[in-house]
């Protein structure tokens, strides 16, 4: 180690970590291999029960993997070699978690589906603890253990947890990532925290990569405080490693997606071209969204918690305007730091047209460290024992009543929600067992090569590892009028494997505009989904008829309750309320039923 070296990396040790080295073991700290149990149980939960809330999953994702392992699948437009918005290197990661399965004992494909939900998991877990450590020693370990709270209380980490999404996976690199830059013991680790903000926009979503700018700016603004030369000449070693890593990285994606679409794809670069410079209406084609959207969808995915994220800023600002202790122009700039990306990604997203709940995703450990700092400032206030301040005359006893309940609300609020979830929206993921997807030696209904078709509920199709024996699911008309999903093909030409990634498609456009060659004949199914409302008392559109009422023509296999959200109270629909005699006919879930049926011979 050079001369100097040494005091030059204590200038990059958090003032609260110093002092927390002097301290007694908290009895706030958490062993992290205790807390990764904890977020492995929540993350478990998820990949057992959490329904696919997003089409995008299925026809993005699943089913592109689902062709890499079996030869056959659904493809989108993205996937086309005219357009190649979607990077390989993302689903052949999860390809090979498939097919590891496959090797394994009682393979099926359902097995392979929850195999990789299972991975995710695991997965999603290790990186949550790894910030957890970084707070807990280089913060506070009470900071610490709220944003454990905060993490495995909302329901947002149910859903997203364990999502096959490139948003989801973000925000994995974004724990990672945010541990590195975090974490000043025994140095800066920029070249780290840039690698895994990297990894999680070329591999998964490009925009992600904004959420290490504070960051990035937090280092330049303290490296320019110092004025050191040798100081500076060590941050653009860091930067540049980091930096070259990426770019080393974009290559490999780009070479891996060249061997897919048989010519040079940029896969990270199509992506942001599509949806920033777009000339046929990019992602606005799929609907807007008022600007309160991700405000109503965080406060049912994070309740408390995210009014929490919402005021730690000012909080902190506060806290410090009427404090004397930790005023170090460090210390307000690492903490002003942490706070930001919450902050940034919100409004960027909030002002954007096109609005989906899964473009938060990235950003939810922000949610959950902010709301653990702003936490910490109000307890700090609340344990004032000063009985000349206002707050020091309020008894103990209340202040813990008041803290309590806001826990308990919380965690009501957030089973609630999750219960809710799984109770009105899991049908699609039991609705197929008795075609004999997940049992091995089962026979099951059909045969090889049936079609299962769909009309209305194309969109609640949870993938081919559902369907058994190479039975294919297939569109019939309904009244949806954007484009449909093809196939790929399954021609062996060329170098004569996953042909159907690299060759020419039809009916693809980016323009969202029906093809009718995405369609079958209804005679052609060998089986049905639909789904029936029995409140819906209005005339059925003439491409939606009652199918499940038709029993000259199908027969119901079976049938599993699903929320009718239409008439269902708001307040039933976010939340899970039970149908007691008690609750007024108003607040009580509505059902239809989520039904497979057979064509009768």
């Amino acid at each position: 180690m050079a001369p100097g070296s040494a005091q030059r990396q204590e200038q990059f040790v958090h003032p609260t970590a110093a002092h927390a080295r002097k301290k007694a073991p908290s009895p706030f700290m958490i062993e992290p291999i205790k807390a990764f149990y904890i977020f492995l149980a929540a993350n478990f939960i998820s990949a057992l029960f959490a329904p696919i809330q997003d089409c995008d999953e299925t026809f993005n994702y699943w089913e592109p993997t689902h062709y890499l392992s079996h030869g056959y699948g659904l493809q989108t437009w993205e996937y086309s070699p005219d357009f190649a918005i979607r990077s390989w290197s993302y689903v052949g990661l999860h390809a090979i978690v498939g097919n590891i399965r496959r090797l394994l004992p009682q393979s099926t494909k359902l097995a392979e589906f929850y195999f990789v939900r299972y991975i995710l998991a695991f997965v999603c877990s290790l990186c949550q603890v790894l910030l957890f450590r970084v707070i807990s020693f280089t913060l506070n370990p009470r900071i610490g253990l709220f944003f454990l709270m905060a993490t495995i209380m909302s329901p947002g980490n149910f859903h997203s947890s364990t999502a096959y999404l490139p948003s989801s996976f973000a925000m994995y690199t974004s724990l990672l990532g945010a541990a590195a830059f975090m974490n000043w013991k025994g140095g800066l680790r920029t070249s780290w925290g840039i690698w895994w903000f990297a990894v999680g926009g070329i591999l998964g979503w490009p925009f992600a990569s904004a959420l290490c700018a504070p960051f990035l700016l937090e280092e330049a603004i303290v490296l320019l405080s110092i004025r050191d030369g040798q100081v500076l000449y060590d941050a653009f070693i860091r930067i540049g490693r980091g930096v070259i890593a990426a770019i080393l990285l974009l290559l490999g994606d780009a070479a891996i997606n060249s061997f897919f679409y048989k010519k040079f794809e940029v896969v990270s670069w199509n992506i942001v071209k599509y949806n920033i410079f777009s000339s046929t209406g990019g992602p606005d084609l799929y609907g807007t969204e008022p600007w309160t959207f991700y405000f109503r969808n965080l406060a049912i995915n994070f309740n408390i918690w995210f009014v929490l994220a919402l005021l730690s800023l000012p909080l902190f600002v506060i806290q410090k305007a009427v404090s004397s202790k930790n005023n170090e122009f460090l210390y307000w700039i690492r903490t002003i730091a942490f706070l930001s990306p919450f902050y940034m990604w919100l409004g960027i997203f909030t002002i954007q047209p096109h609005k989906e709940e899964r473009f938060m995703y990235p950003m939810y450990p922000f949610i959950a460290l902010n709301a653990a700092l702003g936490l910490h400032v109000i307890l700090s206030a609340l344990g004032n024992a000063d009985p000349k301040t206002l707050i020091g005359k309020i008894p103990a006893r209340l202040k813990l009543l008041v803290v309590m309940g806001a826990f308990t609300l919380s965690l009501d609020l957030g089973i609630a929600r999750v219960v809710g979830l799984y109770n009105g929206y899991s049908a699609p993921l039991k609705l197929y067992q008795l075609l004999g997807a997940g049992v091995i030696g089962q026979q099951g209904l059909g045969g090889r090569g049936d079609h299962v078709c769909f009309g209305k509920e194309w969109y609640r199709f949870p993938s081919s590892y559902f369907l058994p024996r190479d039975m294919r699911a297939k569109f019939i008309r309904s009244e949806f009028r954007g484009l449909l999903p093809g196939e790929f093909s399954e021609a062996r030409t060329g170098f004569g494997f996953w042909s159907g990634t690299w060759l020419p498609t039809k009916g693809m456009n980016d323009r969202n505009q029906e093809d009718m060659g995405k369609y079958v004949d209804i005679k052609q199914c060998s089986f049905l989904v639909d789904t029936q409302y029995p409140e819906n008392h209005s005339p059925l559109p003439p491409n939606e008829p009652d199918y499940i009422a038709d029993e000259e023509n199908w027969r119901i296999v079976t049938c599993k309750p699903f929320l009718d959200a239409a008439n269902t109270h708001l307040l039933a629909r976010v939340l899970w309320i039970p149908d007691w005699s008690i609750v007024p006919e108003k607040y009580r879930r509505k059902w239809g039923r989520h039904c497979l049926l057979e064509k009768m011979i």
